[in-house]
């Protein structure tokens, strides 16, 4: 009993002493209200004492003298650019944010004096990679104004680095910098975020960057394949989100290695300096999408700072350009199911290019490659071809005669394979093996960016886009604008006309007939599509029809 007495007492004496030491010698302080989901300790953000050079981390490159603008309004909000060999981008004081971003070695038509390729949305209210506390602990981030630390405008970066900071500060006591460093040689530009707090009050909450994006209308023809709209790598998987889908799904979470907005050939991107465990979130309103990257950030006490680092790459999606960066923005590079087969194609092509930089050409070379390499399969294939002709005359026979008896006509016809030592389906496996090839092929042209405004030869000054000689002004039915004489696609049709008839004719007059149709079918089908597909379907079929005469021959 004494020893139950002992212990109760030294129970009341020690709550006594922690609600006596909390009252008297610890300052009242109110902790900011977290996220829920947000965690104690957040690996990858850094929380250190503030520092008077925050915003010179980046060293003697920040103008840190520039005149201070306080209480600027949205109108008033100044606009700074930067010209380097590689872009030029603009971001205004409102929200920090990327208003514009124009590729100088791409332009948006293939016409010489086409302006250059622009990858921000006109009519954006703000522009990418604003910043915002996600619980709303600190009001009025969402829409602030901030102040460049820098009084010129206009910068010309021709080597090295350039640092621009934009500082915000808010009346609760938090400062919030955005620290740009643009290089004269890449696409990527680095991004710190800063949060200072010199409040009396602990600061717990998540920063949020959005990127908007403005869905394209236009998912008819060619418009169909591709990501076009929210991209992320989470989980080491590529997600790409269609608009239509948002509804049902609107928030990813997991270890974010990127996410973005990504279109057939460009991509913006935000790349966090290490896959966090964050969250992707999608919002729409009427054609704008909104995507929001939300990364918990740990607690921040007064007198302390949390820095964030990240990655800005707006730019091509080139496998040679994003194969050199330290993280995985090549995977947004996507071929779909031909991925594995469609990347080792477009490496050929691009080193084909090296050599002879003529994407025209090198299509070609890249067909007879790969016609080279499955030639016993296509020789196996045309050789069954050929016995199945030789036995057509037999055949014919064989089905006048028994014309009113089917199985036994089925049966002559099988005992006629078997004597000529002809197995019908030979023809059909060596084919079906070269199709993912094939398909493979189709997709890497129909993506990639190289062939975007590459010209081959004569009117072909684009493989891009459909082959169009002459123009109208007048609509042509099947043919999408701009209106002309679709010259390759109808050599295509031609060759594969040419194709068809060397084949050997089925039984049946009703599955000719269908099978003659073809190449006039797959004409109408191709007579939209980009000129490299339809040259490389075109030379394809030209080197079959080359392996089926010459099999014929010798066999003959």
């Amino acid at each position: 009993m004494e020893e139950q007495k002992r212990l109760f007492i030294a129970i009341i004496l020690s709550i006594v002493i922690i609600v006596g030491w909390n009252t008297f010698f610890v300052s009242d302080q109110k902790v900011i209200d977290p996220l829920e989901t947000a965690q104690e300790t957040s690996p990858g953000s850094t929380v250190e004492n503030i520092s008077p050079t925050a915003g010179q981390l980046k060293g003697n490159a920040v103008e840190a003298n520039a005149v201070a603008q306080p209480n600027l309004k949205k109108e008033n909000a100044r606009l700074l650019s930067v010209e380097t060999p590689l872009y030029d981008i603009s971001i205004s004081e409102y929200g920090a944010s990327v208003t514009s971003f124009t590729l100088k070695n791409y332009r948006e038509t293939v016409e010489t004096d086409a302006p250059f390729k622009q990858l921000i949305p006109p009519g954006l209210d703000v522009g990418l990679f604003s910043v915002d506390f996600e619980g709303k602990t600190i009001p009025g981030l969402e829409d602030a104004v901030f102040t460049a630390r820098t009084d010129n405008l206009q910068n010309r970066l021709n080597h090295g680095e350039k640092v621009i900071v934009f500082s915000w500060d808010s009346p609760h006591g938090i400062t919030v910098e955005k620290i740009f460093t643009f290089s004269a040689n890449t696409y990527l530009v680095e991004m710190d975020v800063v949060v200072k707090n010199t409040s009396s009050m602990p600061l717990k909450d998540a920063l949020k960057i959005c990127l908007p994006h403005r869905m394209d209308q236009d998912k008819s023809g060619a418009a169909r394949f591709g990501a076009n709209g929210p991209v992320a790598f989470i989980n080491n998987k590529l997600e790409e989100i269609d608009s239509d889908d948002i509804e049902e799904k609107d928030t990813f979470t997991g270890k974010i290695d990127w996410v973005g907005n990504s279109g057939r050939y460009f991509i913006s991107a935000l790349v966090p300096a290490t896959p966090w465990d964050a969250q992707f979130k999608l919002a729409m309103d009427g054609d704008l999408i909104t995507s929001s990257y939300i990364k918990s950030m740990d607690r921040i006490d007064p007198g302390q700072q949390a820095t964030l680092s990240f990655e800005l790459y707006m730019g091509p999606k080139s496998l040679k350009i994003l194969s050199a960066y330290d993280n995985t923005l090549k995977k947004s590079i996507n071929f779909g199911w031909f991925d594995i087969l469609a990347k080792p194609c477009l490496i050929g092509m691009n080193l084909i290019h090296d050599i002879i930089p003529n994407y025209g050409i090198a299509i070609i070379l890249l067909t007879l490659l790969i016609k080279i390499l499955f030639w016993p399969l296509g020789s196996k294939s045309y050789k069954s071809m050929s016995d199945m002709k030789r036995l057509q005359p037999l055949m014919m026979e064989l089905r006048e005669k028994y014309k009113d008896d089917k199985q036994r006509m089925n049966q002559e016809v099988m005992g006629l394979y078997k004597t000529y030592k002809v197995n019908p389906m030979s023809g059909c496996l060596p084919m079906l093996v070269q199709m993912p090839i094939f398909f493979a092929l189709y997709r890497m042209l129909y993506q990639a960016i190289e062939l975007r405004h590459a010209p081959f030869m004569g009117w072909i000054t684009d493989l891009s886009a459909p082959d169009r000689l002459l123009s109208f002004d007048f609509a042509i039915p099947f043919m999408q604008a701009p209106y002309g004489i679709p010259v390759l696609t109808i050599i295509m049709g031609a060759s594969m006309f040419l194709q068809q008839k060397m084949s050997p004719t089925t039984g049946d007059p009703t599955q000719a007939k269908m099978m003659m149709l073809m190449p006039l079918f797959m004409t109408f089908i191709f007579i939209n599509f980009p000129a490299g597909l339809v040259l490389y379907w075109l030379v394809n079929n030209l080197l079959s029809i080359g392996q089926q005469y010459y099999i014929q021959r010798k066999f003959a």
